[in-house]
């Protein structure tokens, strides 16, 4: 049995240092759950870099007290880690997660091949208890549907975790949050608030997803050929909208796009996304439909260069293309990162010529995330003694941290962490705990690899200045140089021409006077023609290849 002063333990493993990596450890004695396991997807800095996960090492070696794993909602930065985290765990753990949420996952590690997972089905209101934990489940609004926020109460004291909210009074599906339960909690008595920091910038309130609605079907009405819609596939509220519109004006809806087709076919068979079957059709099927009757629902609003949208921009989609008469809607803001891949994107449809909608043209997308009138809200209702702003950039944790403030948080007890610190929770007062191992790991070519910085710099010197070998033959009795060979790859004109004559005569006198001089080895060598051929090739063109000298000894 826990002594009365064992600490609750609260540990970020991911999403204090960006909008991503979502996973935090809660820990009481021999018990361990775990809230969220996300990803985030890497910028132009990381070459070659598939996915980018929180570093779970904790979570592994204190595998024998994880009870459990709660997922708040269904997005990718939420569940995306979920696949390798499970792959590294020796036992089964139960994940619990709305029916939505939990239908996502299960797509996702079925593509890891991951079978037959311990799913528990959790909705507004459910208590479970794992281990010391007594958890509740509230509903919250987000921009995908079920959505929740949760209440653990253990032995030290009571934490709440907002999870991704905003506080939204007109949602698409009704179920507006759950004010009561988050007042009920509020008046019992919240030791620890953990709170979405993602517009902690952003005065006023957040507009509601139905404010959308009424501009994307003044948009698809007025539209004189096909419309494409470009949307997060996990945004289901979105999709009904943009299906409700489409029927609305008499048009048909295709989707396209492998995740945007996963998700449309979980969310109908659930229950979440509501239209019929006649008014979808394939997308091989579209030539026989007039233009003005179509609408495609389509992946590609973060620019991603694989998604439908940019197959489509540029030509390569094996069944639609887009025409100067078609209008294109881009319904999502860029997440921070994505921005010039989303303008790459913007600048080939305007080369085509058709109308392009974003959110500077009208309201064809809202944030699912609480502004800050919100962030008030929440703190005056939930009334917490200590306060630790979660999921966001430096900015928006360390924006959230003065509302708490300015809300009646004693400065001493609002809680700005990096991934990897901690907070122990004793007799419900909270203080700073040790850190942890933390940080990120890579999924590079299908498999997680650890963070190496050295990669990625090499990765970037050659996308940005190619690579130049050079291989040279040398007599190990005489010293002199029979073949010298240079080549390049992805180098200059310039550079090129370098490396026909100049290069090989300066690489062949300086192996010659090195290998003729006493004690020169094969590491000096090989010193010897880098250093000849950067000196020469900066002098000359101002660029730095990555150098990979070959010298043989004959």
């Amino acid at each position: 049995m826990p002594k009365k002063d064992t600490a609750l333990k609260i540990i970020p493993l991911g999403g204090l240092d960006g909008i991503g990596k979502n996973m935090t450890a809660f820990e009481y004695g021999g018990d361990m759950v775990l809230v969220d396991a996300g990803l985030m997807f890497p910028d132009e800095g990381q070459p070659g870099i598939d996915l980018i996960l929180p570093d779970y090492t904790y979570v592994l070696e204190n595998e024998e007290k994880l009870r459990g794993i709660i997922i708040t909602h269904g997005h990718e930065d939420h569940t995306g880690a979920l696949p390798f985290l499970l792959q590294d765990l020796t036992r089964k753990v139960p994940i619990y997660s709305s029916k939505l949420t939990l239908g996502i996952i299960e797509g996702k590690l079925a593509e890891h091949n991951i079978r037959s997972p311990k799913f528990r089905e959790v909705s507004d209101g459910s208590t479970i208890t794992l281990g010391a934990f007594t958890i509740t489940f509230f509903s919250m609004t987000h921009s995908i549907p079920a959505a929740f926020g949760v209440f653990m109460s253990t032995p030290a004291g009571t934490v709440m975790h907002t999870g991704d909210f905003k506080f939204d009074q007109t949602p698409i599906d009704g179920r507006r949050p759950n004010f009561q339960a988050i007042n009920k909690f509020g008046a019992s008595g919240v030791d620890l608030l953990l709170s979405d920091s993602t517009n902690a910038t952003r005065p006023g309130f957040t507009p509601s997803e139905a404010a959308v609605g009424r501009d994307l079907r003044h948009v698809i009405k007025n539209a004189p050929g096909r419309v494409f819609v470009a949307a997060f596939s996990s945004h289901i509220h979105r999709l009904q909208q943009i299906c409700d519109a489409s029927v609305a004006v008499g048009r048909k809806v295709v989707v396209t796009g492998r995740s945007m087709l996963t998700n449309t076919k979980v969310a109908r068979e659930l229950g979440y996304l509501s239209i019929d079957e006649e008014n979808i059709i394939d997308a091989y099927d579209v030539d026989r439909i007039p233009d003005d009757k179509i609408v495609v629902l389509c992946t590609g609003s973060q620019g991603e260069p694989l998604s439908a949208l940019a197959r489509m921009a540029n030509g390569e989609h094996k069944s639609l293309s887009i025409h100067e008469s078609d209008t294109v809607i881009i319904s999502a803001t860029p997440i921070p990162g994505n921005e010039k891949s989303v303008q790459s994107i913007v600048n080939s449809l305007s080369k085509i010529g058709c109308e392009i909608f974003d959110k500077s043209k009208g309201l064809v997308h809202v944030s699912g995330h609480a502004s800050q009138e919100e962030l008030k809200l929440m703190l005056a209702m939930a009334k917490p003694r200590y306060f630790m702003p979660v999921h966001g950039e430096a900015q928006h944790l360390r924006a959230h941290a003065e509302l708490g403030v300015q809300m009646g948080v004693p400065a001493e007890r609002v809680f700005v962490l990096d991934n990897g610190d901690s907070l122990e929770m004793v007799r419900h007062k909270v203080r700073r705990g040790r850190a942890v191992e933390s940080g990120v790991v890579y999924v590079d070519g299908g498999t997680v690899t650890e963070a190496n910085p050295m990669v990625l710099r090499d990765r970037q010197k050659l996308g940005a200045d190619g690579v130049v070998s050079c291989t040279v033959v040398v007599s190990k009795r005489s010293g002199s140089v029979s073949a010298v060979e240079v080549f390049g790859r992805g180098v200059s004109s310039s550079t090129d021409e370098l490396l026909g004559g100049e290069a090989q005569k300066l690489v062949r006198a300086q192996v010659e006077k090195l290998a003729k001089s006493d004690g020169s080895s094969i590491e000096a060598l090989r010193r010897g023609v880098r250093n000849t051929l950067s000196n020469l090739l900066w002098n000359k063109t101002h660029t730095r290849p990555m150098i990979i000298p070959v010298v043989m000894e004959v």
